[in-house]
């Protein structure tokens, strides 16, 4: 019956033989180095960013806030999104730059790790918590932030190999 449940020819790996939801096993993959690149954009009043920037917020530093809930966001990924892996992450960057254009800010995650499955979900959890928490930190200047654009940029390693997205 696995065959019922194929994508471009290949069983759907998260589905087991009568179609229920399952979590891959991956014990028999040999951990490999991976490493997974998202973004985010958060878009705003230039009223707003310019308070943000000049730390003028009444919750506090609001970018240093918002690189930390990425970071610890990236490490609980496996708890808060179901079927994800418990993965030892080696390395998670957060990096929130002012983009005046937007005007507002991007935001970039940079996760790696040494394991047996990626960590894209890590990567885009990162962002999109990062994301969030520059909502709620920004909220009493402006309710109407949005937040845009939340993608993977890359990811190397494993068994799919490399991917870059078109768009970058």
């Amino acid at each position: 019956m696995q065959d019922n449940f194929l994508v471009n020819s290949a069983p759907l790996t998260h589905l087991d033989s009568q179609g229920q939801t399952q979590m891959v096993d991956v014990s028999g993959k040999v951990p490999t180095i991976r490493e997974a690149l998202a973004m985010a954009k958060v878009r705003m009043l230039p009223e707003t960013f310019a308070a943000i920037q000049a730390g003028n917020t009444p919750k506090g530093d609001v970018l240093a806030t918002a690189r930390l809930a990425g970071i610890m966001a990236a490490k609980q990924t496996a708890t808060l999104i179901p079927l994800c892996h418990p993965l030892p992450l080696q390395k998670t960057t957060v990096e929130v730059t002012p983009d005046p254009q937007l005007p507002g800010y991007q935001i970039h995650a940079t996760v790696k790790t040494k394991a047996e499955t990626g960590v894209e979900m890590e990567a885009l959890t990162a962002v999109s918590v990062a994301a969030l928490t520059l909502y709620d930190m920004a909220k009493a200047l402006e309710k109407s932030i949005q937040i845009e654009s939340i993608q993977l940029l890359s990811k190397t390693g494993g068994k799919s190999g490399n991917y870059t997205s078109p768009t970058t």
